[in-house]
């Protein structure tokens, strides 16, 4: 969606509306061909923060230790992630080792460090009329970035390998597998955030400072 401080243009149709102030909860719609234009975020704003910063701790820990442990016939195996991606380009797999840390590491850690350094700069800022170092870039990173973060899909294909391999060896879930399920959850939550709410809220500090 494309904005100015009074205007709002529908992805949909490319009508552009006046913004107005919504009610607590309450989402507007494009009258020409029902495509959401805004919805207001209420204390989601307050919420995100936290749970970015949990969902960094987790993301520490879910890369520091093993996924899991393998044994089979007396013989331990055990790995994080960062080490399968080594082990992918050992063996000639450098392409899907690439994917995996795309995907797993470098995309889902580069939305939550941008997430948080926003989030952060934004609350702390003293001059409205001043957007942070790289706003506008960094919003449209994350815009860019959201459909590529995939540690879910991630946790998915680890869990069905479990199952498959529990027939043949002990396999000990490690510490990392039980970090990832939570950070599957916390990005669940933080993902809902729109980065689109970040114009917002600049616009709207920038208004207030105007009338006062």
């Amino acid at each position: 969606m494309r904005e100015v401080p009074n205007l709002i243009a529908c992805e949909g149709c490319d009508a552009l509306y006046r913004k107005v102030q919504l009610r607590r909860g309450e989402i507007a719609h494009c009258p020409r061909c029902g495509t959401e234009l805004e919805r207001d975020a209420g204390r989601q704003r307050e919420r995100i923060l936290p749970l970015t910063v949990a969902s960094l701790i987790m993301f520490v820990i879910a890369n520091s230790f093993p996924i899991v442990e393998i044994e089979l016939q007396g013989l331990s195996s055990r790995t994080t992630l960062f080490g399968a991606v080594l082990s992918l380009t050992t063996e000639g797999m450098s392409l899907v080792a690439l994917l995996v840390l795309a995907t797993t590491i470098l995309f889902p850690l580069l939305q939550l460090l941008f997430l948080f350094y926003l989030l952060v700069s934004l609350r702390n800022q003293r001059n409205p009329q001043r957007r942070p170092p790289g706003f506008s870039w960094l919003v449209r990173a994350m815009q860019s970035l959201r459909p590529w973060g995939m540690v879910e899909v991630f946790l998915l294909g680890v869990l069905v390998a479990v199952v498959k391999l529990s027939n043949m060896a002990t396999v000990i879930p490690g510490v990392a597998l039980w970090a990832f399920g939570v950070l599957t959850v916390l990005l669940t939550a933080v993902v809902s955030f729109n980065p689109r709410h970040f114009w917002q809220m600049a616009y709207a500090e920038r208004s207030q400072e105007e009338i006062a």
